[in-house]
């Protein structure tokens, strides 16, 4: 997928058949979720599916950063490693980080990932993660695969890790 310049620009060719959306309301302000998005050491500790485990290798978590780590352990039945790669297209504070997620340039399965993180009156936190998959055919792929699954279990780390 082509880097979009601007999130705006990603707006434009956002469709609801590519798309996964993932809410997750969490009782602690936004400031703290946020945080634990962009801080690699934490991410490490809460990241990823039930059963498996983050190997960070690089971090620079900053707009026009990355973020490079394998997801390990036991899948299927045998002991495995799926390389990654998020890249950070824009990052407003406390509000939102765009990510382009995938492996290496050109990476056919690469996705967009929209984190946006919403204040309650309560002080509680609504995290939205939405995907825009390159195609229906592989976001029904991901779905069949268990990606709702396995990224709701990533943010229940989340909400274990912020205790």
């Amino acid at each position: 997928m082509p880097m979009p310049m601007l999130f705006e620009d990603l707006l434009e060719t956002w469709s609801m058949d590519r798309e996964i959306v993932l809410v997750k309301v969490l009782k602690h302000p936004r400031e703290r979720v946020f945080a634990a998005w962009m801080d690699p050491a934490a991410l490490s500790q809460w990241y990823g599916p039930d059963g498996l485990s983050i190997e960070s290798h690089e971090a620079d978590m900053r707009e026009g950063g990355f973020w490079r780590f394998d997801i390990v352990g036991i899948y299927e039945g045998k002991q495995q490693r799926f390389p990654s790669l998020m890249r950070f297209i824009q990052i407003v504070p406390n509000e939102r980080i765009v990510i382009d997620y995938g492996g290496e340039d050109g990476d056919p399965n690469g996705f967009y990932m929209v984190v946006t993180f919403d204040e309650q009156a309560d002080g509680k936190t609504v995290l939205t993660l939405r995907q825009l998959h390159p195609s229906r055919e592989r976001r029904q792929a991901v779905v069949a695969f268990g990606a709702v699954e396995y990224g709701l279990q990533t943010l229940g780390g989340l909400e274990r890790w912020l205790g």
